[in-house]
């Protein structure tokens, strides 16, 4: 039988296969040595969910947990409103949607639809700014090419050379313990400004 992949792995894997590696290396240990501001307001914004205190309502769910035996996913969604059939991922700040983001939604909308939920809105929502981002739901072509993903990560060969592309790179919440690069990421960049200037 083969294994779920985590839904929340798919972004990971667009924006670097090593990411998922040192997530693993270090999941367990010191949040704050890894976590920069981002997944710490990401974090805060997401526990009302994750500790299910979000709503009360009986037509709201919140953190279920869903799986897709023909995808080969299981992970959770954010929140479901049964009756507009309404699927919310929620962000703490969205300033541009990413194809993995675009896919982590579609996984969770063929999860909840095998599972017998009938969904027909999609949206991302920015906590930060109140905002709402309307999501299509998924045509056949879109199940297919969620399906190719799905495969390139099933049958990706971690012996290949990691790309290294300095702007990505320096976003990433592991820059400062990835062994491919030897800048550090913006966010400890911009802690050490504040501080410097602090003290001048």
């Amino acid at each position: 039988m083969d294994e779920y992949i985590l839904i929340s792995t798919l972004n990971d894997f667009i924006f670097c296969p090593y990411s998922i590696y040192l997530h693993n290396v270090y999941a367990g240990g010191d949040e704050d040595l890894v976590h920069a501001t981002p997944q710490t307001q990401g974090k805060a914004a997401h526990t009302a969910i994750d500790e299910k205190t979000y709503s009360s309502r009986k037509d709201e769910l919140t953190g279920l947990s869903v799986f897709c035996d023909e995808l080969g996913v299981m992970g959770k969604i954010d929140l479901y409103k049964s009756k507009e059939k309404r699927l919310i991922e929620r962000k703490y700040q969205l300033k541009t949607i990413y194809q993995g983001q675009i896919y982590q939604l579609w996984a969770q909308y063929f999860c909840m639809t095998e599972m017998g939920y009938p969904i027909d809105i999609l949206e991302f929502y920015s906590i930060s700014t109140n905002t709402t981002f309307p999501l299509a739901i998924p045509t056949a072509g879109d199940k297919k090419e969620l399906q190719d993903f799905i495969l390139r990560f099933k049958q990706y060969d971690p012996a290949q050379a990691i790309p290294v592309n300095i702007n990505k790179c320096t976003h990433c919440i592991y820059c400062n313990l990835c062994d491919k690069i030897e800048s550090e990421n913006v966010y400890c960049l911009q802690l050490k400004t504040l501080n410097i200037v602090q003290y001048l």
